[in-house]
């Protein structure tokens, strides 16, 4: 990703529903509240928020395994986002927990503690929003052993 600035633009459509408009390549996004403020017919910003996370998660890890020339299968990642209430009973992301998993197993992979103690900090997303929220950050290979 480059230095540039990134802008995306919201408005609403309906109630607590926000079409997403990312520019003239990518396609335009609804984003709503859950039942009972708004209808659920979109991801809601925590949803939007742990997508983030994750997608960061994995792109960063990617790009460490390739940087040494390794295939590391098609990876996946789950984002669980605890909201609670603060000291001032305001509704908060708390935390969030982020299991990454490779497509292959470990055995098939070299490199794998250099890549592993490095990825995280190289992800943008994760690093900005890790300053205000604490992210647990787990990462599976393919056969489901846990790497870090």
């Amino acid at each position: 990703m480059s230095d540039a600035m990134q802008t995306v633009r919201l408005t609403q459509v309906l109630d607590y529903q926000f079409e997403l408009d990312f520019g003239d390549t990518i396609p335009r996004l609804l984003a709503d509240e859950p039942v009972p403020l708004g209808t659920g017919k979109g991801p809601s910003p925590v949803q939007l928020l742990a997508s983030s996370v994750g997608n960061c998660l994995s792109a960063s890890l990617l790009f460490a395994l390739r940087k040494f020339k390794q295939q590391p299968g098609l990876v996946s990642c789950n984002v669980r986002a605890e909201v609670g209430r603060n000291a001032d009973g305001r509704l908060r992301v708390l935390s969030m927990a982020a299991t990454l998993q490779l497509g292959m197993p470990a055995r098939a992979l070299e490199h794998l503690d250099r890549v592993l103690a490095s990825f995280e900090s190289y992800c943008t997303v994760t690093q900005s929003v890790g300053a205000a929220i604490p992210i647990e950050v787990a990462v599976l290979d393919g056969d489901g052993v846990r790497l870090k």
